[in-house]
């Protein structure tokens, strides 16, 4: 039986050392440093976001990027066409705006397709939506839209001035640690169960009642919002919504992340994304060479810990445990 009382007190721990490490960057770092926690703190719920698909629903998404990029965009438009709506009215339309996508798009997908076919059709409807994106003249076309302004929340006792880079970077890690947090209650609610266990035996569930399409749809849908809140909260910080946050190539980050760090574990996406930032931070003087150290490493990984880095600990303490029960069970039955 799971002890999920102990499983939160890990993930609780495991968090709280996430936290206090990205917290301390801005006292000890430049601001070029800053800049990369903080995209690197996004890009760790946005591979979370899609792990909720491929290990939790088993589906295998290629079109994350429409809704990273629809949340972006959402948020831009909001704040330079429509700068009287508040800021978290900002944030609510750029999650919603994702869901809505994740919604149409998704019902298409699982409806017509499943496996690979499924993963293809959602890099089409992704591939859509950049191209709509480029041609659209609201949105700035192939220049994007600039000059993203940082906010002021206005919170009725106060105001909170988010103006500031290092400000916002704090924002950044509140709002991805909520994030985090309700996509693990989540997955570790009835609900989540539940599409895990359509995931492991789809028939079964469906043959006791469960609408197999409709949980699907749901996680897909919740997979989306999280994504997009993602990109509208990143927008502010940048100050830029362009086209080629909506690429395909943004699709591959989550999954690049997830098999580093390891499908199997909640955490997994996290350490992956971090893992891809410091490669990316330690390797900024020389052109290309980020994209062959991960390419490299993705290719150790996978071939020779499948599971990734997090899978090959779990495997390692396993291991290690069942090595030292063994060796109790031989010191005990050796005894006279």
């Amino acid at each position: 039986m799971i002890d999920y009382r102990a499983r939160f007190r890990s993930n609780l721990l495991i968090a709280s050392c996430g936290l206090a490490v990205f917290a301390v960057v801005p006292l000890v770092a430049n601001s070029g440093l800053m800049f990369l926690a903080g995209l690197v703190a996004i890009n760790v719920v946005f591979g979370l976001s899609w792990n909720l698909l491929f290990s939790g629903a088993g589906l295998l998404s290629f079109g994350h990027a429409m809704f990273f990029g629809g949340g972006a965009y959402a948020m831009a438009v909001v704040s330079l066409r429509l700068p009287e709506l508040p800021f978290l009215v900002g944030l609510a339309v750029g999650a919603g705006c994702g869901a809505l996508i994740a919604l149409i798009f998704g019902f298409i997908a699982l409806r017509r397709a499943s496996g690979v076919y499924f993963a293809v059709l959602t890099l089409a409807f992704s591939e859509l939506v950049h191209i709509l994106i480029t041609k659209t003249t609201f949105l700035g076309r192939n220049d994007g839209l600039v000059g993203v302004p940082r906010p002021e929340i206005d919170l009725g006792l106060f105001r909170l001035d988010l103006t500031s880079a290092t400000a916002y970077y704090y924002f950044i890690i509140v709002a991805m640690a909520a994030a985090a947090f309700a996509l693990w209650c989540f997955q570790n609610s009835p609900a989540g169960r539940l599409i895990q266990a359509i995931k492991q035996d789809s028939v079964r569930t469906a043959f006791l009642g469960t609408s197999v399409f409709a949980w699907q749809l749901t996680a897909f849908v919740l997979s989306g919002a999280i994504a997009a809140f993602c990109g509208a909260v990143m927008v502010p910080f940048t100050q830029i919504a362009s086209p080629e946050i909506a690429y395909w190539t943004v699709s591959t980050q989550p999954i690049l992340f997830t098999l580093l760090g390891g499908a199997g574990n909640f955490w997994g996406p996290a350490v992956g994304a971090i893992l891809f930032g410091a490669i990316d931070y330690g390797t900024r003087a020389m052109h290309g060479l980020s994209e062959i150290t991960v390419g490299t490493l993705l290719l150790v990984v996978v071939l020779v810990i499948p599971g990734g880095l997090l899978g090959f600990v779990r495997h390692r303490r396993k291991k290690t445990r069942g090595t030292a029960k063994a060796s109790t069970a031989e010191d005990t039955g050796a005894r006279p």
